[in-house]
């Protein structure tokens, strides 16, 4: 038997061929976001709003706790952003950035959540005026668009911009939240706890 020098050689097992994922596998997350957005508000928009859902000792009014909750929130989003930055290397970071990154959103999420439970309780979805209209679009939008990042982030095989184009939804949907509720409220009523 003769072997041919010029034969293509096989590495042992052969490798299976690369899989492209279909555009399609991104459906469900979409769909989860926008069930997620509408389910808020409509359930926001039918509800009888309540006036209030819950005040905290030590602060003038809920409006003031709504405030420096959505404060905190933005200000964790702010660390997501950076620490984002240094996962993807377009700034210098420590070795714990990526830890940074997942304590810094659970925290961000958790301050954010009280907010939202008291907007869709207390408020419901309001559309009196624009600034109201885009903050009750953008937090339905903002938990949407949350709940697809987080199935996201289980998926292996993601293309390299989705998340970071998804968590800048993330980031900028709460931006806009923060804009539209506490920086109102701190230029209304004044920096008041």
């Amino acid at each position: 038997m003769t072997v041919d020098p010029n034969a293509a050689t096989q590495s042992w097992p052969a490798r299976e061929p690369e899989r492209r994922t279909h555009p399609a596998r991104y459906l469900v997350p979409a769909l989860v976001a926008a069930a997620v957005a509408v389910a808020l508000g409509a359930y926001g928009k039918i509800h009888d709003p309540a006036g209030t859902a819950f005040n905290i000792a030590g602060f003038s009014s809920t409006g003031a706790v709504k405030s420096w909750l959505a404060t905190g929130a933005f200000f964790f989003a702010l660390v997501q952003l950076v620490s984002a930055l240094m996962l993807y290397g377009r700034l210098p970071g420590p070795s714990w950035s990526s830890t940074l990154h997942r304590w810094s959103g659970r925290v961000a999420f958790l301050l954010a959540v009280p907010v939202a439970v008291h907007c869709l309780y207390a408020l419901g979805y309001q559309s009196y005026e624009s600034r109201v209209l885009w903050h009750s679009l953008f937090g339905c939008f903002f938990f949407g668009i949350f709940s697809a990042k987080m199935l996201l982030l289980r998926w292996e095989r993601l293309p390299g911009w989705l998340l970071p184009i998804v968590g800048g939804l993330v980031f900028t949907a709460l931006t806009i939240l923060w804009l539209t509720s506490a920086l109102w409220f701190f230029r209304t009523f004044g920096v008041t706890t």
